[in-house]
């Protein structure tokens, strides 16, 4: 799906001001300059839990994944939900998609980590800890639909993209100037997340991957809220 994309923070005028980059590499869906297809960490921790939680038409070749999928890691205790869901078809750009989720959460958990260390705010460091979730979810359905993990063995604020890394950069630079920034920052960060995963969920059919999606859009609402609360 090329309309998958990479928040970015812009300061314009001592504001934040979202703008979203297409990003070539995450709209081809290559991290490893093959065909999207990789072996990513089998993190399947999936059910979203905590009290920010909630529980373009598509192009190219469709894909089909068939069964469940296995389960490892901590699915046994918190992952079974997405486990017992059925797989179904991605298209290309579908997978696409899926492949820049995965570094938009990640993005997510970051900047909060940072800016949570950075203020001594549980605030933020509640979310990152959701943000982390949600990204073992996206990994989730990267093993099963053998994709690529663009995420896989970074370290905290390090992403492959070009154009993720300077978003985070950007943003942790702006939300360090106060805590009022960092809140500013975070809700253009779930503003952005909101309008990804709506567009990622268009045209949608498989079971699982539409269940992931509508948590990982309410979780994103909860949290919009949360920073827009004072």
């Amino acid at each position: 799906m090329r309309r998958s994309h990479v928040l970015a923070g812009v300061i314009v005028g001592g504001a934040v001001t979202v703008t979203l980059i297409a990003s070539p590499a995450l709209a081809a869906g290559r991290g490893d300059g093959t065909d999207g297809r990789g072996s990513g960490p089998r993190q399947e921790n999936a059910q979203m839990t905590g009290d920010c939680d909630g529980t373009g038409t598509a192009q190219g070749t469709t894909r089909r994944m068939g069964g469940t999928g296995g389960t490892s890691g901590t699915a046994a205790r918190s992952g079974a939900g997405i486990v017992a869901l059925p797989s179904g078809d991605l298209t290309d750009a579908q997978a696409s998609a899926l492949v820049a989720m995965a570094e938009e959460e990640k993005l997510a958990h970051d900047i909060y980590v940072a800016l949570g260390v950075e203020h001594s705010d549980a605030r933020l460091a509640r979310v990152a800890r959701a943000e982390l979730r949600h990204l073992d979810s996206v990994r989730l359905l990267l093993d099963r639909y053998e994709l690529t993990d663009l995420t896989a063995d970074q370290p905290t604020g390090v992403f492959t993209t070009p154009a993720t890394q300077e978003a985070y950069d950007a943003a942790v630079a702006k939300g360090s100037e106060s805590l009022d920034a960092a809140y500013a920052v975070a809700s253009t960060v779930e503003t952005a997340d909101i309008a990804d995963l709506k567009a990622a969920s268009k045209d949608v059919t498989a079971p699982d991957v539409l269940a992931v999606y509508a948590n990982l859009l309410t979780a994103s609402e909860r949290h919009l809220d949360a920073f827009s609360t004072n």
